[in-house]
């Protein structure tokens, strides 16, 4: 029995592939598991979510192109913040509302291109992703993420913490609100261009917002939220890719599965923890939304 269950957990990882695919979800997960925690905390979900679908066409042209995705999902990302803004400014629209026209649009541009008769049936993985086919390249650029968000995050650490939980009194503190929002949102522009190619424009939001708003329903304080949502985003993408490789199913999705899963699991276990805790069902808010 103890050696069919080692076999088990052991097999997936005697392919390179799925060793290389799990290199990567870690990485991705490291870097996007802290980083989802500041999103969550700003309230930046839609926003991220928008950027992911904004940069859609731009990675569809620079596919059939032939030009490094990279680029491609830069210059959709800058497309989609013109465009936002300059639809912003009409009086008859608010930002809420340009901000859902323009991505729809783009989204819809963008899907039309990749589901297209005429289109190479390998641009399917822009939309759902494709870790099994990670590069030596794809490695490097999750591994320089890491990189990029850790020292990011540790440098302006006390800034955010100033902006995210007393705005108000940012400005009388000499934090620039402004400044700290424009930083924030460049890390997470930087963290889908690097994170789309492997789990999808229409998965790769799940990775910054699942394990964050998992790990905020246990942690106490913020350096142990940003440890928790990194775990919880690395265990995710490890049982997606198990689950990917026993039931023959897309990894993109499986992963983006796991994460959706280990929340619930987080939610369910902590509310039960705490209504045992407290006595009353209603339970208490996390201390990670209210304590430093």
């Amino acid at each position: 029995m103890s050696a069919s269950v080692w076999h088990a957990i052991a097999e997936p990882w005697t392919d390179g592939l799925m060793v290389r695919a799990l290199v990567e979800t870690t990485l991705l997960g490291v870097a996007g598991g802290a980083l989802g925690c500041w999103v969550v905390l700003y309230r930046l979900s839609y926003s991220a979510e928008s950027l992911a679908h904004g940069m859609l066409p731009g990675l569809v042209l620079a596919s059939l192109a032939g030009l490094p995705l990279l680029l491609g999902g830069a210059v959709g990302l800058l497309a989609a913040a013109g465009a936002v803004a300059a639809a912003a400014r009409l009086p008859a629209i608010g930002r809420d509302t340009a901000v859902a026209v323009v991505v729809t649009t783009l989204f819809g541009l963008g899907a039309l291109l990749a589901l297209s008769p005429a289109t190479p049936a390998g641009l399917q993985g822009l939309l759902f992703g494709d870790p099994l086919g990670i590069s030596d390249g794809d490695l490097a650029l999750a591994a320089g993420l890491v990189a990029l968000v850790g020292g990011a995050l540790a440098a302006l650490h006390g800034r955010l913490l100033v902006v995210g939980f007393d705005r108000s009194s940012a400005a009388a503190l000499g934090v620039p609100a402004g400044r700290v929002d424009l930083a924030l949102v460049a890390l997470v522009a930087v963290t889908l261009l690097v994170a789309v190619q492997g789990l999808g424009n229409l998965l790769v939001v799940a990775l910054l917002v699942a394990p964050a708003s998992g790990a905020r329903r246990v942690a106490h304080r913020m350096p142990g939220m940003l440890a928790a949502s990194a775990a919880i985003a690395v265990g995710a993408g490890a049982a997606g890719l198990y689950v990917s490789y026993y039931a023959r199913v897309a990894a993109g999705a499986a992963i983006a599965g796991a994460l959706i899963a280990a929340l619930v699991l987080v939610t369910l276990v902590s509310g039960r923890s705490r209504r045992s805790a407290t006595g009353s069902p209603a339970g208490r808010r996390s201390p990670a939304s209210s304590v430093p």
